[in-house]
């Protein structure tokens, strides 16, 4: 009798097994991503309630681990123990000069383990950093302290030194106080002080934890300043658990102590100084640090340390991947590649060449309320959203109008949800553990993120700005940022869509696409910023090849008007494409020195944009 039931349980457990693969073929993929996700909040929760946040778990690495190596920079090797004693030590200097919980210092630093030890060691009494782009100078640079209303400015070294004189007086007139870590005394310039010194002298014991007892998990961690591709950067305020949620993400790759990661990406933007960092630290693992990207050297570092984990932006790989093949090329022990921003042609090449066997792509914004994760090696997606899992996560993609630069409403005032396929606005509810911090600074900087009415009268959202889209599966894909979007002849022109394929040709390295305006035309035309491969000229036959390529792979209304040949692609120092200067130069040949071009449908080709093409394309004379 016994047999009998367990003979049937099990044919009725079959049975729903069967039945859910063949109509719910997507689940097995759901359970992946729900049990990361599932993990990582459950973890971050625990770190909460017991009031253990970065640089507490910090220190209960360097008291378990001491000896265990932390950092690699330069040939160097920094253990646990001895980042912990920096870290008190400037924790110790902060005190003396009368630093506490909640004051805001501002940090111009570059790649270096005493980025790490100055902001862990501000941690310590409870002060916020807020990180400054060292690539930032004159105007741009003291737009950014300003935002980050800090008194204080701990300056790096070498040119760093000389970007904060160049602005010194307008900060004397704020009353700031200059520190230089790395610098003695004897070393400084007028007007600065050495942070060094007052460190160096100070003891290295941990200080007491009542220093920061009051910091809670929505206070800020630090403030780091969006990379500035569609204007000024603004301040994103990150919260203590965010820093947490970003701490928490390689358990998408299974990140063990045992793992070393490698990242060349700048630690005053969230990409390393809060995931690669963070994910050190929780992990107990080992960090590789290099002062700057260079294709030259990526493989070699990775081979000599023996990392496992490296981080990527999009256009890193798309750099390495431009560099000769190699027999070397697949010769590392790298097991997993975590980052944003890989396009799809990209991601084949670079998973075909150097042989990584999983690729964990993501999609966050520092100052965003929700992400996605790839945890399923799903090529060009960024994560899953089915069904199942927008019960557990409120995330909608609403139909958006490019023209009216609005989101689309029903009669009843409310968001259109878009189809599978369609690209939409990714916007999510605002509400407990998907809160948004907002910007420091003006508050209409903030509420410019809000969507309100999405769903019901009364809800607000988050606007990520960017669209993204959903294929039959529930995968997900980054499609666009709103601002790259543009509409020619009353259809939406996807940038991304005409880069991939105007880059795709063998003598191209790569393709910037925007919108310039037309006098007497509505909308915005499509111009391509192109940069070649190494030693490649333009030639009559090859502006006829890529005129039949276009042609034959994108809409009418898509292909480029204009081409601009530059002789670098133009990007942020997160590797994110600048177009904001480019749009606005548009295809004025008395302002820009680059050759330009012109679709010329008659000859099927571009034709060189001179004089008078170009007085015809104004008086609308040329057929575009």
């Amino acid at each position: 009798m016994l047999g009998t039931v367990a003979l049937s349980a099990v044919g009725g457990i079959s049975l729903l097994t069967l039945a859910l693969r063949y109509f719910f073929p997507w689940l097995k993929y759901d359970w992946r991503t729900v049990w990361v996700l599932g993990r990582i909040g459950i973890r971050m929760k625990l770190f909460v309630r017991a009031n253990r946040f970065m640089v507490d778990i910090f220190e209960e690495k360097a008291k378990a681990t001491p000896k265990k190596t932390f950092m690699i920079f330069q040939d160097n090797i920094y253990t646990y123990e001895y980042m912990n004693e920096q870290m008190n030590k400037v924790a110790r200097a902060g005190l003396e000069l009368g630093m506490k919980k909640d004051d805001i210092v501002a940090m111009l630093m570059e790649n270096e383990p005493a980025f790490v030890w100055t902001f862990y060691g501000l941690l310590k009494i409870g002060v916020q950093p807020a990180f400054l782009n060292f690539n930032l100078r004159a105007k741009s640079l003291l737009h950014c302290f300003s935002v980050s209303e800090s008194n204080m400015l701990i300056v790096g070294q070498n040119e760093l030194i000389h970007a904060v004189q160049n602005i010194q007086s307008e900060l004397n007139q704020k009353g700031v106080t200059i520190f230089l870590q790395g610098t003695s005394s004897a070393e400084c310039p007028q007007g600065f002080k050495s942070f060094s010194d007052l460190a160096d002298r100070s003891p290295s014991d941990n200080v007491s934890k009542s220093y920061r007892k009051l910091v809670g998990p929505r206070d800020p961690i630090c403030y780091i300043f969006t990379s500035g591709t569609t204007g000024l950067p603004k301040a994103a305020t990150v919260s203590q658990d965010k820093a947490l949620k970003a701490s928490l993400l390689m358990m998408g790759i299974d990140l063990k102590s045992s793992d070393v990661i490698y990242t060349p990406l700048p630690l005053y933007h969230s990409a390393a100084g809060l995931i690669a960092l963070g994910n050190t630290v929780v992990a107990g693992a080992t960090l590789v640090l290099r002062k700057k990207f260079s294709a030259t050297h990526f493989w070699e570092d990775c081979r000599v340390n023996n990392v496992t984990v490296i981080q990527y932006i999009g256009e890193l790989c798309r750099y390495l991947i431009a560099r000769p093949e190699s027999p070397s090329d697949s010769q590392h022990i790298v097991r997993a590649a975590m980052g944003n921003g890989l396009r799809l042609d990209v991601w084949k090449e670079f998973q075909r060449r150097f042989k990584i066997p999983r690729i964990c792509e993501f999609y966050a914004a520092t100052e965003g309320n929700a992400g996605f994760i790839n945890v399923h090696n799903k090529m060009g997606s960024v994560g899953r959203m089915s069904p199942a899992m927008r019960r557990l996560y409120p995330c909608k993609f609403v139909r958006y109008d490019v023209a009216q630069d609005d989101v689309v409403r029903d009669l009843n005032g409310l968001c259109i949800e878009v189809k599978s396929g369609e690209p939409g606005l990714m916007v999510v509810q605002i509400k407990k553990d998907f809160e948004f911090d907002g910007y420091k600074g003006n508050k209409e900087l903030s509420e410019k993120k809000y969507i309100r009415d999405v769903s019901c009268k009364g809800d607000v959202y988050f606007n990520s700005g960017d669209l993204l889209t959903q294929d039959e599966d529930y995968n997900v894909y980054f499609t666009d940022r709103i601002g790259d979007t543009f509409r020619w002849k009353g259809e939406n022109v996807s940038t991304i869509e005409v880069s991939n394929v105007m880059a795709d040709p063998d003598w191209i390295e790569d393709a910037n696409i925007y919108g310039v305006s037309i006098p007497e035309q509505d909308g915005r035309a499509g111009m391509a910023a192109i940069t070649l491969k190494s030693g490649q000229e333009v030639t009559p036959d090859l502006l006829k090849d890529l005129f039949v390529h276009a042609q034959e792979l994108l809409p009418s209304y898509a292909i480029p008007r204009f081409l601009r040949f530059q002789q670098e692609l133009e990007v942020t120092s997160t590797f994110k494409v600048r177009k904001v200067e480019l749009v606005k130069e548009g295809f004025d040949i008395h302002s820009i020195h680059d050759p330009l071009y012109v679709l010329d449908f008659t000859k099927k080709t571009y034709s060189p944009l001179d004089s008078d093409a170009y007085n015809k394309v104004l008086n609308g004379t040329t057929r575009l």
